[in-house]
Formats: C-alpha cells, structure tokens, sequence
C-alpha cells in the first residue's frame, strides 16, 4: 500500500438517519470526508484516470449509498460506504470516512470515523 492519497471533503449526502423514528422520517443532509488509498503509488504511472480512483465517481456512490434506505447509524452508513467503495474500486487498498451530522444542540456536530483496508481476497 502506498502512502498517496485522495480525498474529498465536506462531501453533502442527503440520507434518512437516526435512531427516533421520528428524525429518520424526515431527510437530512450528513457531511462526509473520504480518504481513498489506493493500492499502488502514482509515481511513474501516467497522467491516467485508469491508475487511479475517481473522486467524482467516488463521490457519486457515496450519495447514492447514502440514499438507498434509511438506517439508524452513522456507525452502519461509514461501514456500508466503506464495503460499497471496495467493490467499485479494485485499486483502493484502504479508504478512511468520517461523517458528521448536526443533531446535538449545542454542538456543531457530531459523528463518526472508520479506516477500513481491503479484505484480503477469499483464497489468499
């Protein structure tokens, strides 16, 4: 793994979110930082979207990830954004995800982190 990174910030994922009823009723907009590694480093390898991971198509999945149906947790959105990634990606060798929603008065935000890497391939 490489230490090159990418990454996107302050990323907007409409989505339903939160433990009452009543908050996942209705959608809400939670903030979200990516940071994609990917498996090997740029250096040498071309001014070529292929060796890399597309930010813009990463971000797109993220929203669309987000989307896909209410959940309770941020801890299972940042998990389930994290699994979606490694499918699309092959070249991502590990992505790191915070997400932070405003819900706590008083507070500007609260949120989570996960760093996930790559699962090893079964048979490996």
């Amino acid at each position: 793994m490489t230490s090159d990174r990418i990454f996107v910030s302050g990323l907007d994922l409409p989505t339903h979110i939160g433990v009452p009823e009543r908050e996942r009723a209705l959608a809400q907009t939670v903030e979200t930082d990516l940071w994609l590694t990917p498996g090997k480093s740029w250096q040498g390898a071309g001014d070529c979207l292929d060796v890399t991971i597309d930010y813009a198509a990463a971000a797109e999945l993220a929203r669309v990830v987000a989307a896909e149906r209410p959940r309770q947790l941020l801890e299972t959105l940042a998990d389930d954004l994290a699994a979606a990634l490694f499918v699309r990606f092959d070249a991502l060798a590990a992505v790191e995800i915070e997400l932070r929603k405003r819900v706590l008065p008083g507070t500007r935000h609260v949120g989570v982190r996960c760093v996930r890497t790559r699962p090893p391939a079964v048979g490996a």
